[in-house]
């Protein structure tokens, strides 16, 4: 039997909500909806150590999500697309209806 290939879009798709199942992930996409921020700044905001901040900014790079630049030795990111910001207000929506409708 073979192996049916997901299309491009689909997989990419996949892994952004993998990455936004992560609680922790999902908290600091959020704080970066506020602007851009360092790793140290994240880490202290959510109370996460700067090495946990750290593999989660990266996660959330290789899902293109997020950019970083270079500022005075430290990194500096923020929301590679402002279309990140609808898609989380909704997700937020949406969980508020559907606990509203809780049967």
């Amino acid at each position: 039997m073979t192996k049916r290939k997901m299309p491009e879009t689909d997989y990419r798709a996949s892994r952004i909500c993998r990455i936004l199942g992560n609680p922790s992930a999902y908290w600091v996409l959020k704080s970066l909806l506020k602007g851009s921020k360092s790793p140290t700044e994240l880490s202290k905001e959510l109370k996460v150590s700067v090495s946990t901040i750290s593999e989660i900014l990266r996660n959330l790079r290789n899902t293109d999500l997020v950019r970083y630049e270079v500022k005075s030795s430290e990194h500096i990111y923020w929301l590679k697309d402002p279309l990140i910001k609808e898609i989380v207000e909704k997700i937020e929506r949406l969980v508020k209806k559907l606990r509203a409708k809780e049967w």
